[in-house]
C-alpha cells in the first residue's frame, strides 16, 4: 500500500465524491471522476481518490478552491436547448481561439453549464446544456438509451442493400455499429439525398463513419433529436432556449430523476430571457411517446422552407392504431435568408459536416 493510499480515509458511509460534485453543477459525473483521477480534488486537505465517499462535514476543494458544501444539497436543474452552428467546438476554451459552444450561453451567478454530449466542429443542430451534473450524466449514460436522430445529406449512390447493411450493423475500427432506423427524406438532387437516421450511442464521428463504410460521403449533418427533445427551425441557428418547468420534469422522468422546482427569477431577468427565447418542439412525456421508429418520409410533417407558421407539436398528433413511431423530425435549414425555390425546383437544404468523443 502506498503512502497516498494509506493517508486517504476510506469509509462505507456518505456519498460518492464525484456524485456530490456533479449534483452541485460543477461538472458531469464523468468529468468529476477525471478531476479526481488527475489529483485536482482534495478532501479535508488530502488528495482524494476515485470512489471515495464524503460526509456533509467534509471540506472539499477543487484546484485549491474550497467548495461551499451548503450548496451541495440544493439541486439547481436548468436546461438549455441550443442550435449549434457550424464552426463551434465543444470545449470551454480553445488555444487556437476558435469559437466554442459556451460563448453564446447566458452567464450563471453560481455553478456552470454542462454540455450533454458533443458535436463535431462541422456538425450542427441540437445540443443540451444543464446545471445539474447528475442529469447530464444520466442523459449521456448508455443504460438510459437516449437515442439520437440526425438529418444527413449523403453524396453518392445509396442502394437498399446498403441501407439494410447499415441497420444490420458494420464493423468499425472501434467495434460494431449500426443505425436503429433509416428513412429517406424529401429533397436533394442527382446523387445528393437526405436521410434521417437514429443511433443509440454517442461515439466519435459514428454517423459519418457508418455512411463512409458504404463508400459514400456525408456532405451535411445535423442532429435533430435527442431522446424526447426535438429541434425545429423555430429556434434559429446559434440561439438557445431555456426549457420550462414541465419540459425539465419530462426530461428528468426520462432518466429516473425526481422533479426539482426551477429557481425563482427576478422579473427583469425573466423578461430578458423570454426576449431571447424562441419556440421549439417540446419533449414528449414517456406515457405519450411512441416506439422510436421513424415514419416514412411521406408521412412526416415537414414544413416548406420559408414557412413561419408554427408546427403542431408531435405530442399532440393523433396516434395511429398500428405501426406507431415518432414523427420524422423536421428537416434542417441553414437559416440564411434566400429566395423561395420556384415551383418544381429542388429543395436541397443544408444540415452540417465531422473528433474526441462526440455524438456524430
Amino acid at each position: 500500500m502506498t503512502e497516498h493510499e494509506d493517508s486517504v480515509p476510506h469509509t462505507t458511509s456518505g456519498e460518492k465524491l464525484q456524485k456530490v460534485l456533479a449534483r452541485m453543477g460543477l461538472a458531469s459525473r464523468r468529468d468529476a471522476e477525471a478531476w479526481i483521477s488527475e489529483g485536482r480534488v482534495k478532501v479535508n486537505g488530502v488528495v482524494a481518490s476515485l470512489g471515495q465517499r464524503v460526509e456533509p462535514q467534509d471540506a472539499i476543494a477543487v484546484d485549491g478552491r474550497l467548495i461551499k458544501r451548503e450548496d451541495a444539497g440544493q439541486v439547481v436543474r436548468r436546461v438549455l436547448i441550443y442550435n449549434k452552428p457550424e464552426g463551434e467546438i465543444c470545449t470551454r476554451s480553445d488555444p487556437e481561439g476558435r469559437p466554442t459552444i459556451f460563448d453564446r450561453l447566458p452567464r450563471l451567478k453560481d455553478g456552470r453549464w454542462i454540455n450533454v454530449g458533443r458535436l463535431d466542429i462541422n456538425t450542427t443542430g441540437l445540443l443540451l446544456f444543464t446545471t445539474d451534473g447528475e442529469l447530464a450524466n444520466r442523459l449521456m449514460h448508455p443504460s438510459y438509451e437516449m437515442d439520437r436522430e440526425y438529418a444527413v445529406r449523403v453524396r453518392g449512390e445509396v442502394t437498399e442493400e446498403m441501407l439494410e447493411q447499415l441497420k444490420t450493423g458494420v464493423m468499425l475500427e472501434d467495434g460494431p455499429a449500426r443505425f436503429t432506423d433509416i428513412k429517406q427524406a424529401p429533397g436533394g438532387e442527382g446523387l445528393n439525398h437526405w436521410y434521417h437516421c437514429v443511433v443509440m450511442e454517442g461515439r466519435n464521428r459514428e454517423v459519418r463513419r457508418l455512411w463512409e463504410s458504404q463508400g459514400v460521403v456525408v456532405s451535411r449533418l445535423k442532429r435533430v433529436r435527442f431522446g424526447p427533445v426535438f429541434m425545429t427551425s423555430d429556434l434559429p441557428m446559434g440561439r438557445w432556449r431555456e426549457m420550462a418547468q414541465a419540459e425539465v420534469d419530462i426530461l428528468s422522468e426520462e432518466v429516473g430523476l425526481k422533479p426539482v422546482a426551477l429557481p425563482e427569477m427576478k422579473t427583469r431577468t425573466k423578461e430578458k430571457i423570454e426576449r431571447m427565447q424562441r419556440k421549439i418542439a417540446k419533449p414528449v412525456a414517456r406515457t405519450d411517446r411512441r416506439a422510436r421508429v421513424l415514419r416514412p418520409a411521406e408521412d412526416a410533417d415537414v414544413r416548406p422552407e420559408g414557412s413561419r407558421a408554427p408546427r403542431e407539436p408531435a405530442a399532440r398528433k393523433p396516434r395511429p392504431a398500428e405501426g406507431r413511431g415518432t414523427p420524422l423530425a423536421e428537416r434542417p435549414s441553414d437559416n440564411r435568408r434566400k429566395p423561395a425555390p420556384s415551383r418544381g425546383g429542388s429543395s436541397d437544404k443544408p444540415g452540417g459536416r465531422g473528433g474526441r468523443r462526440r455524438d456524430s
